[in-house]
């Protein structure tokens, strides 16, 4: 096909060639778009490299690296858990949806309204994760010390819902070109092989194994023992493996018409060895990328879904924030386990020690806001972009998302791990240096939070350091970073 007669609109279709490709105008050079049956609509763009000898299996004698159409994707993205575990990929499934592909977002029914409503096709893997909450998190503590009991507990809790939360995995992940799972939505990973289709493991965690830290689930006081770091994440992997394997098997083999993973090695092990290609969504601002990760692991920077540009605050919140300094916002979020009362009852009591102002989130159930003093003032729900920046400093459990919201705002964080990931994002914040040492809500008392509170209010090089991160974190796009390296992965495959 000759290029002289080439029309000057960008990207207009110019034809087919005789060996079945399509060939459209980019930036003003003529070149192969994959794959030819496709329809316009259906081509996305995005850059690669040509590894062999440019134009060697090219129509036209084309001579790259350059520019070139691939036809979107039916990508499914599976992830379970809670509220927080979700919300990160949703924000990851709009990103590429806005790149032109399609995307349905596999989790539990309890969210449906809140995917729909972010424009994503959704599909139901079943299970409630907030009765599971309730099962798992008041034996916790108990159980990081004796993680033979949590595995127990974990089966008797999901044993008899396992097969059909596995069958909802294999239904919604049906007609997908490429799957993309969290670790808690590794099922992902088995539907993928099954239907022989790129698959991604995309983490809010740095769960990935590495030599410099110990794995975020454990006690991070083992991190002194630097030799044991890697291991602690095998044992992760062997500890849900030993609880699963009998059931995991048997659905590959019976469902999936997948052979069964040996005894000791856990599905995370094969995905190692397989080198399947892994997204963390956070900062290296706040966890810096590890030194012994290979080149198929990458750090992307946060997911956020921002969605208070429409929002408008209830009146008595905002003459609350009108009448005084900046407040102290204190959140426990859905956590269980608790007595709700005596939570609320210390925070306020902590907040009048310290002289502050504070902003309470009832709505989850953790704090239960009843007679609280003028000074402090309650709230259900409020979106956490649109909050953190009117207050002076954030005090929370730790999960991942509400620290990217703190730190990204530039506030200083007091966090209050309870359990799972908690600990380890406490540990990082004091790290930084953008809040004072974390408090386990198992020491938590009046007069530690209030400590903690004063010095984040105070401290002046303290504000400066979560000053710095927060910069840092606005200054990355967590979602469009990742969507390029999916894109560019899956155009490979």
């Amino acid at each position: 096909m000759s290029t002289s007669s080439a029309p000057k609109t960008a990207d207009e279709f110019l034809g087919m060639s005789e060996d079945g490709f399509r060939y459209e105008l980019v930036r003003g050079e003529v070149m192969p778009a994959y794959p030819a049956p496709m329809t316009t609509s259906r081509f996305i763009r995005f850059p690669f490299s040509i590894r062999s000898t440019p134009g060697a299996d090219l129509p036209g004698g084309y001579r790259g690296p350059a520019w070139y159409h691939r036809a979107a994707m039916r990508i499914t993205i599976l992830s379970v858990g809670s509220r927080g575990d979700v919300q990160p990929y949703v924000a990851l499934g709009k990103g590429l949806a806005a790149a032109g592909h399609e995307v349905r977002l596999a989790t539990h029914s309890a969210f449906e309204g809140f995917v729909r409503g972010h424009g994503l096709d959704f599909g139901s893997v079943g299970l409630d994760p907030f009765e599971i909450l309730k099962e798992v998190i008041p034996d916790w503590h108990v159980a990081r010390r004796h993680p033979v009991r949590l595995v127990r507990k974990m089966k008797a809790i999901l044993g008899p819902v396992i097969d059909e939360y596995l069958a909802g995995c294999a239904s919604a992940c049906q007609g997908s070109e490429a799957i993309v799972f969290s670790p808690l939505g590794s099922a992902g990973w088995h539907v993928a092989e099954s239907l022989r289709v790129p698959r991604v493991l995309a983490m809010i965690q740095p769960l990935e194994p590495t030599q410099e830290f110990p794995s975020p689930l454990v006690p991070q006081a083992l991190g002194r023992l630097r030799l044991l770091n890697r291991s602690t994440y095998t044992m992760n992997d062997l500890s849900g493996w030993i609880f699963s394997r009998s059931l995991v098997n048997g659905w590959r083999a019976k469902t999936l018409g997948l052979s069964p993973l040996p005894w000791l090695e856990s599905p995370q092990a094969r995905m190692r060895a397989e080198r399947v290609v892994t997204l963390h969504g956070y900062s290296e601002a706040v966890s810096p990328r590890a030194r012994d990760w290979g080149e198929t692991t990458h750090v992307t920077g946060y997911w956020f879904l921002d969605g208070s540009g429409s929002w408008t605050p209830p009146p008595p919140l905002a003459r609350f924030l009108e009448d005084g300094p900046p407040p102290v916002f204190v959140g426990f979020g859905s956590v269980f386990g608790h007595d709700p009362r005596k939570l609320a009852r210390t925070v306020v009591e902590a907040l009048r020690l310290s002289g502050q102002r504070g902003v309470l989130l009832t709505g989850h159930g953790a704090l239960d806001g009843a007679e609280v003093p003028p000074q402090v003032h309650t709230i259900e729900e409020a979106p956490f972009d649109w909050l953190f920046p009117r207050m002076s400093a954030v005090v929370h459990p730790g999960g991942v998302g509400t620290v990217a919201s703190s730190l990204r705002v530039g506030r200083p964080t007091v966090v209050v791990p309870f359990f799972f990931d908690q600990p380890f994002w406490g540990d990082r914040v004091a790290r930084l240096g953008a809040g004072p040492s974390p408090i386990p809500v198992s020491r938590l008392t009046p007069e530690r939070l209030a400590a903690a509170i004063r010095q984040a209010v105070s401290d002046e090089g303290m504000a400066l350091r979560a000053g710095e991160i927060g910069r840092a974190i606005r200054a990355e796009d967590g979602v469009g970073r990742a969507v390029e390296v999916l894109e560019r992965v899956l155009s490979a495959r």
